[in-house]
């Protein structure tokens, strides 16, 4: 992985942080922070010691804030069809990663912004958090996958008014239509975000990853087809080694010491 310039990376134990750190601009996103994003998540795919990652942006003024609008300003037909493709794939890649990602919202969380929160596994908002997807106002549309992933979270009419109106809102209105799990104090973000997502971790890790695959591949799918998936998944887990420490520790009312086979 080559040096970072605008993505800082920490670690707490199994955690991984992930900080957008452009903090002049609001941590808005251009085309290094997304190839930076990218190699961030590639490294970490790969880190056997890191079972979690949280996602989070520098300052107390912002999440993202959006894209770089001195950067989608030179657009033109060919390059803004690039530019969307190439937003949708790092946000995929974080949507589609095989460990928990959570998005750790203080500030503002606007467009682009907006839709890499919508593209992590979990949210918790700050109390100053603010999210909406204002591009209606400069006369695009969002292009990181927002459209698609917001109706999805909170419901085809909400999103509907959101997108249309570019209206933003603030963090007990996205804890109220389901945008994010908790509102917490902006003090005790990160505290609040890393006890979350380690209640997730000290599950089975081939379980959380097949949780995450059953789900999103599920989404794609017809019901029936979904649900296929999900007893394949099943099936396959019956053959690790962490079912079978799962369901001993179970019987001998002990936790389980789960290695990730």
């Amino acid at each position: 992985m080559s040096d970072l310039q605008h993505i800082n990376l920490s670690w707490d134990a199994d955690l991984a942080i992930v900080t957008v750190d452009r903090q002049e601009k609001l941590n808005a996103l251009n085309a290094e922070v997304f190839t930076e994003l990218a190699e961030a998540f590639d490294s970490l795919r790969y880190d056997d010691q890191i079972r979690g990652v949280i996602v989070t942006g520098a300052g107390e003024k912002a999440f993202v804030a959006g894209a770089d609008i001195g950067e989608l300003a030179k657009m033109d037909a060919i390059s803004g069809v690039q530019v969307s493709r190439t937003g949708q794939g790092v946000f995929r890649t974080i949507e589609r990663f095989p460990k928990p990602v959570l998005a750790a919202v203080g500030g503002y969380a606007l467009g682009g912004g907006c839709e890499l929160a919508l593209a992590c596994h979990m949210r918790i908002a700050a109390e100053n958090a603010r999210f909406g997807l204002p591009e209606v106002g400069l006369g695009i549309i969002p292009g990181y996958g927002g459209t698609v992933r917001l109706a999805r979270l909170v419901g085809l009419g909400r999103a509907v008014e959101l997108a249309l109106t570019g209206d933003m809102v603030d963090a007990e209105a996205a804890l109220a239509m389901g945008l994010v799990t908790a509102v917490v104090p902006r003090a005790e973000l990160m505290d609040r975000s890393k006890e979350l997502l380690k209640k997730v971790t000290r599950n089975g890790p081939l379980a959380i990853r097949m949780v995450l695959e059953s789900i999103y591949r599920g989404m794609d799918l017809p019901l029936q087809e979904g649900t296929a998936v999900e007893s394949s998944l099943f099936g396959l887990l019956a053959s690790t080694e962490d079912v079978k420490e799962g369901m001993t520790a179970f019987l001998e009312k002990r936790k389980p010491d789960f290695k990730g086979r």
